[in-house]
């Protein structure tokens, strides 16, 4: 049998939800029999997460888990929102970063050839098992940073946006850990690109003062001020591209009358201690992963030769 209908690719999939491409085939196999080729898609389900690899996962949910002083920030990706938001899903992902913290894997290689933590396969095993007998959709392990330390986390939307807070001081954990919830809603809320000043390059700072001064340039008022007065005006100008883009130096969310280092200083200040943001690591799901845009029903044609 050449050729497959449409129609029986569509109720296959209904069926099993298996793609396309795996469809067409179990029904060539099958020559058209529909009960048999669930048959054998079924007998094939662990081979599935290998021939779906090539379909965008841009979905899934970010973690950040703080363990004592060890904290692990993960982003588990997957094809769809409603993988996502299953129970296997959700618990796959949360083992994941429970595996990192325990474990301490070099690398996401590492990490799949790593006993999940509290089972017996290895992270591997269980993503392929997973997305082939269960979700039924690719299933990727995209990143992860793991942190020691006075940690603090917070999770956006459901896991829409993850960030993970190191903070330096002498001061229990405990009494710091809203402190550093907060700096982490902060980045959520506003993502900055830099954490302080220090941390932006020279040639951005370059750049910036380029962009400004060709727009004095163009700015008749401007024309004949004096050198000294542009040069204020630049720095003026600088600070304001430090405060918008720097973490510690934007405006509080929930107080803009303070900068986030003036509200870290002051609650550190009323524990009798200093506080000092080390690192502030920020997961968005899904940025910089390009969707493919599909028309269903030019894909089906194609793959049925009927186009």
């Amino acid at each position: 049998m050449g050729k497959v209908s449409v129609a029986d690719i569509k109720e296959l999939m209904t069926a099993t939800g298996v793609g396309m491409m795996d469809c067409k085939k179990a029904l060539v196999e099958a020559d058209g029999d529909m009960d048999k080729a669930i048959e054998l898609l079924r007998e094939k389900g662990l081979a599935t997460q290998a021939k779906k690899s090539g379909r965008a996962a841009a979905e899934g949910v970010v973690i950040a888990l703080v363990k004592g002083s060890v904290g692990a920030l993960v982003e588990v990706n997957t094809e769809t929102d409603f993988a996502a938001n299953t129970e296997e899903f959700k618990g796959f992902a949360n083992s994941v970063a429970n595996t990192i913290i325990d474990a301490n894997p070099a690398d996401v290689d590492a990490l799949k050839a790593t006993t999940i933590s509290g089972g017996d396969k290895t992270v591997d095993e269980v993503l392929t098992e997973l997305a082939g007998m269960k979700i039924r959709e690719n299933i990727v392990i995209r990143r992860f940073i793991r942190l020691e330390g006075t940690l603090a986390s917070y999770v956006h939307n459901g896991g829409s946006i993850g960030v993970l807070v190191k903070l330096d001081t002498e001061l229990s954990a405990d009494s710091v850990t809203a402190i550093g919830k907060d700096v982490a809603m902060q980045s959520a809320a506003m993502n900055p690109a830099y954490l302080n000043r220090e941390a932006v390059p020279a040639d951005v700072v370059e750049h910036e003062k380029e962009i400004m001064l060709a727009q004095m340039a163009e700015d008749p008022k401007m024309a004949n001020k004096p050198e000294k007065v542009k040069e204020g005006i630049i720095a003026g100008k600088v600070n304001k591209y430090f405060k918008e883009n720097c973490l510690l130096e934007q405006a509080f969310v929930k107080d803009d009358k303070l900068s986030v280092q003036g509200y870290v200083d002051a609650e550190a200040k009323k524990l009798g201690g200093k506080i000092v943001v080390a690192d502030v690591i920020r997961f968005e799901r899904g940025e910089g992963i390009e969707k493919k845009e599909e028309n269903f029903a030019d894909e089906i044609a194609a793959l049925t030769g009927n186009k």
